[in-house]
Formats: structure tokens, sequence, C-alpha cells
């Protein structure tokens, strides 16, 4: 190449080279996307070269590329960010002291920010504090020949090797259901998956405690093993019964009244919980063979019951406790039961206080992520793009043990109409059982891969069709008197439509989808996308004894609050807002009410708080318990109407009334965990939340990079019990969905090990990735009749909206793939990572990459 002109012949040529002569190695996976990295970095440089060149004068004008070229060299502008937050103010005259509406900031805010907030493993040690560390699998699946600690023992300071023959009552264990014990402690006969605990060490220190962990020697005698969905669908390895749906006849309609069938498949990955405190337990104990434990747990009394039933002691012996969880999302729900099980016999085992804190990668590989998800469907519609008829087979990769994934299918069935009436329908769920961790509650439980789904068809039909994605999106929404496709009424579905025409207002989103255009005219390799979308989520515990709260309220003589209540503080503002509910209860500041921990020997058999759930559940026991004290002081009010909160207090001690009530409250409706051909007509949940995103992204062509512009949102949440924690709870599920849909990738090696541990290898979404621009309105006059005090609660179905990053993006790409002379729709599934955007691209370069594949891209596998 030496002494050649710098010419399209050049280019050629070097691109050639690169392509042929330049092996990848298949170590790291990935290697179309790699070599479609090597050539077009090259060809940024030969442009950039050009664009020197023909500044200076150097070449002449015979080398000549369109202007919309220059792109490929421009970086993708990140502006500094901007932020908006609209929300209704208090009505005028609203109590100073009645903090319910108002926007206050969480009540441990300021120990947060300042490392202040103690959290499990922040508990001082007590004198003779020992550590604990698992020994975990290393085989996917393989029976247990032999285990030797002998080696590890001989360290000093190491106390005692525990596995499944030191636990003294059950060693098996269901999670979700409890009569299905698929679940072992410690793995006894045989193990699953790459991560199982096998057994432990307890030893003085943490560090020698993962040291000697790590010299256990165990001797496996390996099985096959599955680890993808397509492995299980090829081997019928299913967990029962599956689930199916059905309204109409499906084949009729698809076949004699639809314009168009339209078919497609997608996979949605998982994802993992990534919180920032890993699993962490202390377990301590105490006379009378009691133990105390305080848990990093979103459960404190599936805990209390596991450990019960591991050690065959009453419940009442077990005490578990936690002030506030570093993160959860549903992965410190059912998986944390066992790690604090274990934990708790190792102290059984040497009756010391004994200390569990996972490391992040042992945490990622023990603990499971979200349920993988492929859809393959069928969609009937007019030419004018009404949807008629779906016909949809959905497998779920739920891992190696049963779990909450039944639940999880219920809830993918639930939201896989999303906003969309879709008259006549069928659906049928299949659990794929494999050898990866056991998939587990995530937030939005199946929710956002229900929301993949549907958004993918109708982006599917809009190409087919086409017809703009927001026009087949606003057609086919629901309407006043519709059913959803779980035959639930939407009593209050005028404010769907209110979200989406507000954000389409909002966001100025036909006059910047104008300009979206023109510069995807003007540039060849950077691309803009934008795109709107709505949701539809259901409020609700999915089992019908879980939909229950209590609460403990004592005021003491001097008129100051102690309020307890059986939910768990995650950082999602549940004490703050059971506070305030108080308060306005009680008509007294803030400043009186103290919120303890949670603990099971001051509110025994509290629900676990997921699902949005808690502020519904726990704020109406608060109430409740509030409500009824209110009535006890009511006389001394009667009687002395100018005195104050604490002279009224005082009075009621005197005259030796109680001043402690405990509080309780049901959802009035029995709601079911899921609606299938088997129980329709059930109630699946306490109210609706609704919602419309606006999403704008620019891609680099040549890269798959991506920048996320704007994102505006609008979120019914009721009238708001406090608009600054609600918003908080919107801006962070946005990103967390964002980072399911478009950033975080689950990758495992051929033997089951999870390759993707820690932030080294696990890409989240990070500060570069807030949209330069992000607005979220809450909706304005749309109080929920049955909400507490008009509220709804939004922990989790502003995640959903994310989608319409990836929607955004894949506008974006349609962009790139015209501009190289493919039409058509394409399939791109979730996440939307470089590597799936580059490919998508598809240009010349791409091509060449492909032509030259010399092995098979199997280093790792997507389960």
């Amino acid at each position: 190449m030496v002494n050649r002109k710098w010419d399209t012949s050049l280019l050629e040529d070097i691109l050639s080279a690169l392509n042929t002569q330049l092996p990848l190695s298949p170590d790291g996976g990935m290697v179309e996307y790699r070599k479609s990295l090597l050539l077009s970095f090259f060809f940024k440089f030969y442009l950039k070269v050009v664009n020197e060149l023909k500044s200076s004068g150097t070449v002449s004008g015979s080398i000549e590329y369109p202007s919309s070229y220059a792109s490929a060299n421009e970086p993708i502008v990140r502006n500094a960010m901007e932020a908006t937050q609209f929300y209704p103010d208090v009505p005028e005259g609203q109590a100073t002291n009645d903090l319910v509406g108002r926007a206050v900031m969480n009540e441990s805010g300021y120990k947060l920010v300042t490392g202040e907030a103690v959290y499990c493993d922040d508990i001082a040690s007590e004198p003779g504090e020992l550590h604990f560390a698992f020994v975990t699998s290393t085989k996917a699946h393989a029976k247990i020949i032999n285990i030797n600690p002998k080696e590890a023992l001989a360290l000093k300071g190491v106390h005692a090797f525990v596995g499944a023959e030191d636990v003294p009552g059950l060693n098996n264990f269901g999670v979700y259901d409890e009569t299905i014990s698929d679940e072992e402690i410690f793995a006894s006969d045989k193990v699953i998956h790459v991560g199982q605990p096998i057994g432990g060490i307890i030893a003085e220190s943490f560090g020698l405690a993962r040291q000697a962990a790590k010299m256990v020697k165990v001797e496996y005698k390996e099985l096959g093993h599955i680890l993808t969905i397509q492995e299980a669908i090829d081997n019928e390895s299913f967990l029962h019964p599956f689930m199916y749906l059905e309204n109409g006849d499906v084949e009729h309609e698809l076949l004699q009244s639809s314009d168009k069938v339209i078919e497609g498949e997608v996979y949605i990955g998982g994802q993992s919980h990534f919180y920032m405190e890993t699993q962490t337990c202390v377990v301590r104990p105490r006379e009378e063979d009691e133990l105390t434990i305080t848990a990093s747990t979103q459960d404190l009394l599936g805990a209390q019951m596991l450990v019960a039933q591991a050690l065959g002691v009453p419940a009442n012996k077990i005490t578990c406790k936690v002030r506030r969880v570093g993160g959860a999302f549903g992965g410190k729900i059912f998986r944390t039961r066992g790690i604090i099980a274990a934990c708790a016999v190792a102290a059984n085992k040497v009756w010391r206080p004994v200390r569990l804190v996972l490391a992040r990668g042992e945490d990622m590989q023990i603990v499971g992520a979200r349920h993988p998800v492929t859809a393959k469907y069928r969609v009937g519609v007019t030419r004018t793009g009404h949807l008629k008829a779906l016909d949809a087979d959905i497998f779920v990769n739920a891992g190696c043990t049963t779990d909450c994934s039944h639940v999880v299918a219920g809830h993918i069935m639930s939201q896989l109409h999303n906003a969309y009436r879709i008259p006549v329908h069928r659906a049928s769920i299949k659990l794929c059982k494999t050898n990866i961790p056991s998939s587990t509650a995530y937030r939005g439980f199946g929710t956002p891969q229900g929301q993949m789904i549907i958004e993918t068809i109708i982006d599917h039909v809009s190409k087919s069709c086409e017809l703009a994605p927001e026009y087949i999106r606003e057609i086919n929404l629901y309407k006043e008197n519709d059913v959803d496709n779980t035959f639930q009424g939407l009593p209050d579905i005028e404010n769907l439509r209110r979200c989406w025409q507000e954000c389409i207002l909002k966001s100025d989103y036909e006059k910047r989808k104008m300009q979206v255009d023109n510069f995807n005219r003007n540039s060849r390799w950077k691309k803009r996308g934008i795109a709107v979308v709505p949701q539809k989520g259901q409020i609700g515990l999915p089992c019908g004894y879980l939909n229950q709260g209590a609460a403990l309220v004592h005021i003491y003589k001097d008129g100051s609050v102690l309020l307890t209540h059986g939910g768990i503080e995650m950082g999602q503002g549940l004490y703050t807002k059971t506070v305030q509910v108080a308060s306005r209860v009680f008509q007294i500041s803030p400043n009186l009410i103290h919120i303890n921990q949670t603990s099971t020997d001051k509110v025994p058999n509290g629900t676990r708080t997921v699902a949005s759930s808690g502020t519904e559940l726990y704020g109406h026991a608060v109430k409740n318990a509030c409500e009824m004290l209110m009535k006890r002081l009511k006389p001394f009010i009667d009687d002395n109407p100018k005195g104050s909160w604490e002279d009224w207090v005082s009075a009621a001690y005197y005259d030796r009334v109680s001043l402690s009530a405990t509080g309780f409250f049901k959802y009035p409706k029995l709601i079911a965990g899921h609606v299938d051909n088997n129980n329709i007509g059930a109630c699946t949940n306490y109210h609706f939340s609704y919602g419309a995103a606006c999403c704008e992204v620019e891609i680099d062509c040549l890269t798959g990079d991506h920048q996320l512009l704007r994102t505006d949102i609008v979120m019914d949440a009721g009238k708001s019990l406090n608009p600054a924690l609600d918003i908080g709870q919107i801006e962070g599920a946005f990103i967390q969905g964002y980072g399911l849909y478009v950033v975080e990738e689950l990758r495992y090696s051929k033997e089951g090990r999870l390759l993707t541990l820690g932030p080294g290898m696990y890409n989240l979404p990070r500060a570069k990735n807030i949209p330069c621009q992000f607005n979220v309105s809450l909706l304005k006059d749309s109080p929920c009749k049955v909400g507490l005090y008009s509220s709804k609660s939004l922990g989790e179905p502003p995640l959903l909206l994310g989608v319409g990053v990836l929607m955004a993006i894949k506008n974006a790409i349609m962009s790139a793939r015209l501009d190289a002379g493919v039409t058509g729709y394409f399939r791109l599934d979730s996440p939307a990572t470089a590597e799936r955007i580059r490919l998508a691209c598809s240009d010349q370069l791409t091509s060449r990459a492909k032509s030259t594949l010399e092995t098979e891209d199997d280093f790792f596998v997507r389960p």
C-alpha cells in the first residue's frame, strides 16, 4: 500500500485486506461486530484524511463524497443536562403540618448522601463474631461425588465447614409456592447451576473465609446441561403447567377478517439487579435458642419462616429486622431466603454471631436475574392499521427452579396488549427449565417483557402497513368501556389518552419529528430517531392473601409518636410517605413522629414489600392505627378545643386511655395471581397506572454507539402523596428500563458460567446515559378513587417506558438502512446494544465482515 494515491481504490484494497488477512480470534465472541468495527474505524480514518487533504489542497476534487459523509467523524455531542419536573401543588389553605401531597425529601435523605445511613454490613461487630463464605458449584449440572474441606479446615482461624448435613431441620424448600420444594439451602446430591451453594466456611475474617472456601475440593460427575430457551425447546425441558388465554376465534380472524397477517419473533434478554448493597446478613444467637437476624431483604417474613424451618424451631424464636435496604428491585425477595437460612445454619452450628456479605461477582452468579423471553407472534390488521387479532407463543427461561416464574408468566400475559385493544387473541406461555441460576422477581415482574413484545408488534405493523408508528399506537389505544385482554374493567382509561396527548404536546413531537427527518437527510453516518410510546400497568400483589398490611403506632406521654409497620424501606420513600400519612391524621408536625426499623417482633407476618404495593398496604395500615388513636383522643380534644396536642395526649394518659394501636388493612377484593383460561373474570389489580414517554436518540452507524438526547414523560400518579418521591421513582424506573432494553446484557459461557460479572464486564446505565434533557410531568386532576388519599403507586410502571428508547433507536437504524438501499422491516432484539445497533445498520462494511466469518460465533450464549 506504500506510495499509493489516497483514493477509492486504496480504500477498497485496504478494506479487503483487513477483512481477509486479519483474522480475529473467536475468544470473547462478537466476531462479526468486531470485524465490522475494524472496517468502520478505518473507513472513518480514510474519510478524515480525505477531508484534511481537500482542506489543504493536496488532493484534487476527484474523490467526491456527499456532504452527509462528513458526519462519520463528527462526535455525538452531549449537551449539559437540563431537567424539568411538573406537578400540581397542594390545595390553597392546606395546613402546613399536613404533608400529604407535598414534595417532601426522603426522611433519611441527609444521612444517605453523607454516608451516615447505617446498612446491614455497617452494624458494629459483636465480640466473637465470625464470617461465613459460600463454597459454590463450578458445574452447571452435575452429581456431587465428594466434598473435601480438609485443606481449608487446616488453616488457622477457620472454625468449620457447613453443608447440607448440618441443617437440623429441612434443607429443601419452595419460595413462591411452598408446596413445590425444588430449592435447597445447600446442594446435597447434585448441583443444577454454576454458583449454587454447596456449603460454606466459617472463619475469623471475611478474607480468610473466602480464601478457605476456595480450597474446599468438590468432586463431580458431570451431567448434560441446558442453558438457552432454544435448547430447552429442543429437549422439551419445561416447568408445568403451561399457561393459556384465549378470546374469540383467532384463526378465523387472522385468515378471514384481517387484510394482513404479520409474523415475527423477538427476544428479550435478562437483567441483573445490581443493587448497590449486595446480599448481606448478620445472625446473632441469643438465650433460649433464639436468633436475631439483621438482613438486607424485602421479605422478613419469608426469611423468618425458612430459618425456623431449617433449624426445626418455631418462628417465635427467630426475629428478623432491617432499617433500610441498599436497593433490591426484586432480587432480595425469594433468592435472599436461602442465603439468610445458610448463614443461620452456620451460626447455629458454632453458636456464635456470624456475618455473611456476598462479593459483587458472587452475588450476580448466585442470585439469578430477570427472565429472558422469546416470543413468536402472528398479528392480523386492517389496511388502516387497526389490530384485529393476535396469536402469541411465548417461552420464558425460568432457570433451574420454579421460584416465582409462573407468576411472572401471568404478568407477561397481562401486559401482552399493553395499552392497545386487540379484540381477538390467543397466547400460550411455556416456562423453560434450564441450568442457569433461577430467574426471579425483578422490578416490573414480567410486564417489561410483555411491553417489549407488543411494542415490537406495533412497530412491525407500522412498517408493514407503511403507516406512522404513533398513528398505529393512537388508533388502537383502549377507550372508555373497553376491557383489557385479561377481562379487567378500565374505570379511568381516559387518563391513558390524556397522558398520550399531553406527552405529544409537551414534547413538541410533531415539530421534532420533522427536525429528525431533516437531520437524517443531511447525515449519512449519524442518525437520529424519535418515538413515543404509551404504558398501561396494573398495581396489585399477585396473590389474594398477600394483599394485607399491618402497623403499630405508639403515642408517648410527651406527645411524641413512634411508628412501626411491616414494610421495607429500600430507598423508595415508604417510611417518608407513612410519616406523611400519620402527620395528616394526627394533624401534628412530622418532627414529632419517628419511624423505627421493620422487625418481625414488632409487626408479625408482614407482607413482602414488592409490586409497588408498599404504600397502599402499609400507608392504609398506618392510617387505620392513627384513626383509632384519634378516636380515643377525641373526647379530650372536645373537652379542651384550644389545647395543644401534648395537652390532649397527657389528659388521655392520666385518664388511663391506651395510646398504642395496631392498624390493619386488607384490599377489599380478592386479587388473583394472573388470568388464564382457568380463571377468567378474576381481579388482578387495585388500579391501573398510565403513562407515555417520548424519546429521541442519536446513533453512530459505524460503531453502534448512541446518545439519549431527550426524554419527556407524562405519568398518571393519581393525586400524588409526595411528588418529589414519585418523580424520583419515575426517573429511576425509566433509566432502569432503558438499561434493560438497550444497555445491559447477560452472557454466559457454554459451560454455564456467567461471564458478565461486576461493573467491568456488565454494562450499566451511567451518568452519560441520562437524557441530556429529561422532562417529567405528573398528570393533573386525576384522583384515584381506590388509592390512599386518591394516590396511585408508581414504583414499577415507569420502567416500561424505557422501551421508547429502543423504538427510537430502531427508527434511527431504519433511516441508515434506507440510505444503504435496504428496505422492509427488520428485527431488533433487546437489549439494543452497540453490537446489535451496528450490525442492524446493514451497510457495505457489515456485509464484508459477515462474508468472511471463519468460525461460528459461539464463544458465549445468551440465555
